[in-house]
C-alpha cells in the first residue's frame, strides 16, 4: 500500500532559486503570526525613531485596517524604499548582532508586512520634504510627495490578503483585538516616558480610544508606578513592593505584588530583558520560585520585572518574534530574580494587600428596604468624650435606682464603663500600644479571632495562620543556620539514568548536596543516592531524582527537594502553632501581635491566605452612614 504523504518525487528533486515575493511571504509567516505581531513591529520602530507620542489605530482587530502614527525622526524620500528591502535597517551594522540596544535590528518587519499586506508609509524628516510610498503584495510603488508634518505614518490594510489560507487561522475580531491591546500596555509598561493612544475605528470616523496612557514624568520607579496604575489598575500599583536589586552584571527593577494580592492564572506577569517584553520560561519559572512558600499551587503571583545588563550578555535573535533571550549566564539571571524578589517581600515584613479588606467590607452587607438615611455626625475627641461620660453617669444611676425600686430586678444593671476601665472590662494588657502597626489587642471571639484597635481602624487577627507563619519562619531560620540533617543510607540506592540526564545531575551534585541529598557517580550511566534529607524520612530515591531532572530540564534549576523539605516544615508549624479554640490573655495576643509585626512575610499564612484583616475607621463608619 502506497503511503498516503508521499514528500518526494521519484525524479530526481531540482534546487531552485526563491523569488523575493515568496521570500519574503515565508518570513512574513515566521515575524507576522497574527495582527498583533504586526502592530508590536510597527510600534517598536516607532520607539527606536525617538518618538514621544505614538497612536494605534485598528479595525476589525486589525484584520483590515492598523495604523501608527508616531512623531520620530522620520525618513528621507531615499529611505523609504530601502526601508522596504529586505535586511535593511539603520539599527545595526552588521558587525556585532550581540551588542544590540534596539528594539529592530532585523530589517524583516516592512517588506514581510508588505508582502502580505497593503503597504503604506508617509514619513517626514527634519530638513526634508514629506514622501510617500506604497507596497501591496510585494508590489513596490515609486515613492511620491504628500502633505505630513513630521514623523511618520504606516498604514497596513487587508493584512494577509496576498495569503489567504492565513485568514483562515485568524481568531474573531474581538479576540484579536484583545491581542493588540495587550501587546500595547506591554509596551506602554516598557516605555513609561512615551505616550500611547490605541483607537478602535472599526466603524470608521475618528473611532473610539479603548486605551490611553499619557508620557509619564519623574524618575526611573515614580513614572514606572504611575504608569502601572493607568495599565494594570489601581489596585495592582497599591499592593507591590518596589524592586531594586543587583547581582554582578545584573540588575532588576520593578514591581512585584504582595502575596495575598495573587491572580487565579499567571496572566499578570510582564518581563522585560533590556526594555523588550518577553516571555522566556525561565525568568518565569525563577518568579514563581520566589513565591513558592507564600502561595497556594493554584494562585499565580503579579510582578512586572526589567532585567538590566550589558546587551552582549544576552542573546535576543534566537526567536523570529524576539519574545525569547538566551542569557550568557542563566543561573545569575535566576538566582537575582528569586533571591531579590524573596528579600523585597521580607523587608515588608507583616503588610498585606489593601484588596483583601475591600473584600471583606463588601461581604458586609447592610439591610436596606429603603434607602439608607445618612447622618451627618462629628467624631468628638478624648476631652468631649469623657464629659460625654461624666454627663450620663448620674442620670444612668438615677435610672437604675428607679428600676431597682420599682421592679427589684435579681441582678443589678451594670453602669457604663468609663474610658479608662474599657482594657479592663475586654481582658486587655492596659500599656498595649495603639500606634503599633496592628494596635493593641481588645478581645477574643469565637477562640479564635483576635479584634485589635488601632489609631485608625479595627485588626481582625486570625490567631491559628498568624502563628502558624511565625512557627514556620522560625523553623526556616533555624535549618538555615544549622544546614539541612543528611541520613546516610545504609546501602545506596543505584539509579540507572540516560547519559544526558546523569551529566545535568552530577552538574548540579553540589546544590543537592546542600540539601542533604548525596550523589556519586556509579558508573555507566548510573548514580549512587547515599544520603537524603532526613527531614524526609523514607524517600524513593529514583522517583525524587526523576522529578528533580524534570526541573533541571524545563527550567535550568530545580526547587522540588527545597519545596518538599519547606511542606514538611509547615505541617510541623502547623502542628505546633497556637490552635483554634484556645482561649488566649490579653499580653498573649499582644505578644503575637508584636511578633507578626516583626517578622517577614507574616501578612499571610503557608497556604497563602491571609492572616489578618485591617478595616480603616472611615469605612467602618460609612457602613453605618457615619459620612
Amino acid at each position: 500500500m502506497a503511503d498516503p504523504i508521499h514528500h518526494i518525487s521519484d525524479s530526481r528533486p531540482v534546487i531552485r532559486q526563491l523569488d523575493e515575493a515568496a521570500i519574503n511571504r515565508i518570513a512574513a509567516g515566521e515575524v507576522v503570526e497574527r495582527p498583533a505581531s504586526a502592530v508590536k513591529e510597527l510600534i517598536e520602530n516607532a520607539l527606536d525613531s525617538g518618538a514621544t507620542r505614538i497612536e494605534i489605530c485598528q479595525a476589525q482587530g486589525g484584520k483590515s485596517l492598523i495604523r501608527v502614527t508616531d512623531d520620530g525622526c522620520g525618513m528621507t524620500p531615499e529611505d523609504l524604499p530601502l526601508a522596504l528591502s529586505r535586511h535593511a535597517t539603520s539599527k545595526i551594522d552588521g558587525s556585532d548582532l550581540l551588542n544590540i540596544h534596539s528594539f529592530g535590528f532585523r530589517g524583516e518587519a516592512l517588506p514581510s508586512l508588505g508582502a502580505v499586506g497593503r503597504l503604506t508609509i508617509q514619513s517626514r524628516a527634519e530638513g526634508h520634504d514629506a514622501s510617500e510610498i506604497t507596497i501591496s503584495g510585494g508590489e513596490m510603488t515609486p515613492s511620491r510627495p504628500t502633505a505630513l508634518r513630521a514623523g511618520t505614518v504606516v498604514t497596513l490594510r487587508d493584512l494577509f490578503y496576498a495569503t489567504p489560507a492565513r485568514l483562515k487561522f485568524m481568531r474573531s475580531d474581538r479576540a484579536e483585538t484583545q491581542a493588540i491591546t495587550d501587546v500595547v500596555k506591554r509596551l506602554a509598561m516598557a516605555e513609561p516616558s512615551v505616550g500611547f493612544t490605541l483607537r478602535d475605528v472599526t466603524g470608521g470616523g475618528e473611532g473610539r480610544v479603548t486605551f490611553r496612557a499619557d508620557p509619564e514624568q519623574g524618575d526611573l520607579f515614580d513614572a514606572l508606578h504611575r504608569r502601572l496604575a493607568r495599565v494594570l489598575g489601581a489596585d495592582f500599583a497599591e499592593n507591590t513592593v518596589k524592586i531594586d536589586a543587583t547581582r554582578e552584571a545584573l540588575r532588576m527593577t520593578g514591581y512585584a505584588a504582595l502575596p495575598t494580592y495573587s491572580r487565579g492564572a499567571a496572566v499578570a506577569q510582564y518581563l522585560f530583558v533590556n526594555g523588550r517584553p518577553v516571555r522566556d520560561k525561565m525568568l518565569t519559572g525563577a518568579l514563581r520560585a520566589a513565591y513558592h512558600d507564600l502561595l497556594s499551587r493554584d494562585r499565580h503571583p503579579a510582578a512586572v520585572l526589567f532585567l538590566t545588563c550589558d546587551p552582549t550578555l544576552v542573546d535576543v535573535n534566537v526567536h523570529p518574534a524576539k519574545s525569547e533571550v538566551r542569557f550568557r549566564d542563566p543561573g545569575q539571571a535566576r538566582g537575582l530574580i528569586v533571591s531579590g524578589l524573596r528579600h523585597a517581600l521580607a523587608e515588608h515584613g507583616h503588610r498585606a494587600s489593601s484588596t483583601v479588606a475591600g473584600a471583606t467590607l463588601g461581604a458586609f452587607q447592610p439591610e436596606a428596604s429603603q434607602p439608607a438615611r445618612v447622618y451627618q455626625m462629628d467624631r468628638p475627641g478624648p476631652q468631649a468624650r469623657a464629659m460625654a461620660y461624666q454627663a450620663q453617669a448620674p442620670g444612668f444611676a438615677e435610672l437604675q435606682d428607679s428600676y431597682s425600686a420599682r421592679f427589684e430586678p435579681q441582678e443589678a444593671i451594670a453602669p457604663f464603663a468609663s474610658p479608662d476601665d474599657a482594657d479592663a472590662v475586654v481582658g486587655t494588657a492596659q500599656d498595649a500600644p495603639l500606634a503599633a502597626p496592628l494596635g493593641a489587642a481588645r478581645a477574643q471571639i469565637h477562640e479564635n479571632y483576635i479584634i485589635a484597635q488601632s489609631e485608625d481602624g479595627l485588626v481582625i487577627v486570625d490567631q491559628h495562620a498568624a502563628h502558624e507563619r511565625l512557627v514556620y519562619e522560625k523553623l526556616k531560620t533555624q535549618q538555615a543556620e544549622r544546614g539541612v540533617a543528611a541520613q546516610a543510607l545504609l546501602i545506596p540506592e543505584i539509579v540507572e539514568l540516560s547519559d544526558g540526564d546523569r551529566a545535568a545531575l552530577l552538574e548540579a551534585a553540589e546544590d543537592l548536596a546542600a540539601l542533604g541529598l548525596v550523589i556519586e557517580e556509579f558508573g555507566g550511566s548510573a548514580v549512587a543516592v547515599r544520603e537524603v534529607p532526613a527531614i524526609l524520612g523514607a524517600v524513593d530515591a529514583r522517583a525524587l531524582l526523576l522529578d528533580v531532572l524534570d526541573e533541571l530540564s524545563d527550567q535550568g534549576s530545580s526547587t522540588t527537594i527545597r519545596a518538599r523539605i519547606d511542606a514538611i516544615l509547615s505541617r510541623v508549624a502547623c502542628h505546633g502553632s497556637v490552635r483554634s479554640g484556645r482561649r488566649m490573655r490579653a499580653e498573649e495576643m499582644n505578644a503575637l501581635l508584636r511578633e507578626m509585626e516583626a517578622t517577614p512575610h507574616s501578612g499571610q499564612c503557608n497556604h497563602g491566605r491571609p492572616t489578618y484583616v485591617k478595616l480603616q475607621l472611615a469605612d467602618i463608619e460609612r457602613l453605618f452612614g457615619r459620612t
